[in-house]
């Protein structure tokens, strides 16, 4: 399943090729609206990937900004293909993180007082959306466990595995999310998938005091083509934010290596885990 086309994440790559295509033919949106009988509004959304363009469309782009790229035409044809997440959100939500993660090779997650989602037991799951979803129906907690399970299976996935790096706050391994067994359960799930070839996991022990991310968690995606730029996603109540721009995301990445550098190595931080384990 991971290696299914998503939608919005195409359409953004697909608009941001076009633009930077019309901006080596050195034509404005404007001058170039004109020639290809658009309005300067629709164009813009086509480049900001809101809306996408058909194969006419960019054949005609091609002729205009003389330049040629069948890929971009292989592209548009991919934007139309919705990935296997789209069953479980309605028409009104946009899933852009899992589009984004479907489609990175490489994670990068700090967390302040919760398990990477990546790491999370089923129970530790349904606890969690228990306490912060109040309103939630069992259906959609059960849509929300399915999803997990199957973002889970890119950590061993043999053809398009996704590498993680997590860092976590000491305060999430004491924090007793739906009680000691499935605290428990929860951390010994820690310690096998940190035995992973797929995954590094380090700890920030709470004797190291004060650090740079100590009201924010973040994750950081990084994808396999040498023309995306990395993505930083911060949540906050009710949903998230996407930052692409590279200058933020460069400053989120000189912010995870300091975390790295606090944290305990990967062997000690599995004894750490180990440790409260034994106290539970």
């Amino acid at each position: 399943m991971s290696g299914q086309s998503n939608t919005n994440r195409q359409k953004r790559r697909l608009g941001r090729k076009l633009r930077e295509m019309r901006e080596r033919a050195d034509m404005t949106m404007d001058e170039a609206a004109e020639l290809l009988d658009k309005t300067r509004s629709s164009l813009h959304r086509i480049e900001v990937g809101e809306t996408r363009a058909d194969v006419h469309l960019i054949r005609s782009m091609m002729d205009i900004y003389d330049e040629r790229d069948d890929s971009l035409i292989d592209l548009s044809r991919a934007a139309k293909k919705k990935g296997w997440w789209y069953a479980f959100f309605g028409p009104s939500t946009e899933p852009f993180y899992i589009e984004d993660e479907a489609a990175a090779s490489h994670a990068a997650f700090f967390e302040l007082v919760t398990i990477p989602g990546l790491l999370q037991t089923e129970e530790y799951v349904r606890a969690h959306f228990a306490a912060s979803n109040i309103t939630g129906t069992k259906t959609r907690v059960d849509d929300v466990v399915t999803v997990r399970k199957i973002r889970q299976e890119r950590l061993t996935d043999t053809e398009k595995p996704l590498l993680l790096h997590a860092v976590i706050d000491e305060a999430a391994l004491r924090r007793m999310v739906g009680g000691r067994e499935v605290m428990r359960e929860q951390l010994q799930r820690l310690v096998t998938m940190a035995s992973l070839p797929t995954v590094t996991l380090q700890v920030i022990p709470s004797s190291c005091g004060a650090h740079a991310s100590m009201l924010s968690p973040f994750t950081v995606l990084s994808f396999p083509e040498p023309d995306e730029v990395d993505v930083q996603y911060v949540e906050y109540l009710g949903g998230s934010v996407r930052i692409d721009k590279p200058d933020r995301v460069r400053k989120t990445r000189l912010v995870f290596d300091h975390l790295c550098a606090m944290a305990l190595p990967p062997e000690e931080s599995i004894r750490s885990v180990e440790e409260v384990i034994a106290e539970l």
